[in-house]
């Protein structure tokens, strides 16, 4: 039950008044914002531990490219390893999982709408005409 602090008009005195007992949409609404509140915290800490990881990624890629190749890469990128001056691309595909991963996973806890009653009506009409 929910309580809420009202001031009375006649002093100074604070009262903890119970609120009418909520009722069930209420609660439901309630429990799909505080769900969606931690969905939306989750994806916060992966997306920094994402962003942390692929700088880490790219540090060791920078150290090993820049040992094989022998120095910065003033000739470009290839796909082919060991050519001095020339750095080997594969560090975008990696990153390009990585980041397919993390846009499907923020349409995950963005772009989804709650399930409502018309959905499940739907879905309960639907699944009577095929039957």
């Amino acid at each position: 039950m929910m309580t809420t602090t009202l001031n009375r008009h006649q002093g100074s005195e604070e009262a903890q008044t119970p609120l009418a007992a909520d009722n069930g949409e209420d609660a439901a609404r309630r429990e799909s914002a505080i769900k969606q509140i931690v969905r939306t915290r989750r994806f916060h800490i992966e997306l920094v531990a994402s962003f942390v990881g692929m700088a880490i990624l790219v540090a060791i890629w920078a150290t090993s490219e820049y040992h094989n190749a022998g120095g910065w890469p003033t000739k470009g990128f290839s796909q082919s390893s060991g050519i001095h001056d020339v750095w080997n691309f594969w560090i975008i595909y990696p990153i390009l999982g990585w980041v397919l991963i993390l846009g499907a996973r923020a349409w995950s806890v963005y772009g989804r709408k709650p399930i409502s009653e018309s959905d499940i009506q739907r879905e309960i009409d639907r699944q009577n005409r095929t039957s």
